[in-house]
């Protein structure tokens, strides 16, 4: 099976200046036997990343959003991935569809309040967790 993983990252939240906080969003792509084989090469892979890039230095949270599982990739139609829409202000909300269809919109509602996402109004527990 095909995983494609999309993660929410927070760098250095405890910094008193705004300017040295970061936060943003990646996406791991993996074929695997499964979930589980899956979800641990994520986590390899980003503690590689932590231990030879900038990327996720000092304190730092990352947050697993959403799962996506393929059999195969598309080859007649292009599969639309990862939409968004936002709103305003960028402390508002997000409308965030990972992979619409004819079938589906699959639409979750990501806010950040505290430097912490919540999706659909419930809040997100750290997939990794780093300490300085």
């Amino acid at each position: 099976m095909i995983y494609i993983g999309k993660f929410l990252h927070t760098v250095n939240q405890q910094k008193k200046k705004e300017v040295h906080r970061r936060h943003g969003e990646f996406h791991l792509l993996i074929e695997a036997e499964g979930r589980d084989a899956a979800l641990q090469k994520f986590r390899d892979r980003i503690r590689e990343a932590r231990e030879k890039t900038d990327f996720f230095e000092g304190e730092c949270r990352i947050y697993l959003i959403h799962l996506l599982e393929m059999s195969d990739l598309p080859r007649r139609r292009a599969r639309m991935f990862d939409f968004q829409s936002i709103a305003g202000d960028p402390a508002m909300p997000l409308i965030q569809c990972h992979a619409p269809s004819d079938e589906s919109d699959g639409c979750r509602i990501l806010d950040w309040e505290r430097n912490r996402p919540g999706i659909d109004g419930r809040s997100s527990t750290p997939f990794m967790s780093f300490d300085e």
